[in-house]
């Protein structure tokens, strides 16, 4: 699995995913919040399914040495 996401993205879905999941506990309790748990997922792995098929990637690009 190669990164396709990039470190702002990254922090931004942990932090989403945090706050999703803890809705869960705190907030309203719907299902919705376990969408969180994706969020979280991908956001620790750097790695998005979809992205991944679509052929996206916010990961910036170095220039070969």
């Amino acid at each position: 699995m190669k990164q396709n996401i990039g470190s702002i993205e990254r922090v931004l879905r942990i932090v989403a995913g945090l706050i999703a999941i803890a809705l869960v506990f705190v907030g309203p309790a719907t299902p919705w919040g376990w969408l969180g748990l994706v969020l979280l997922a991908t956001g620790l792995a750097g790695w998005c399914p979809p992205y991944a098929l679509l052929g996206i990637s916010t990961c910036k690009t170095r220039p070969k040495a």
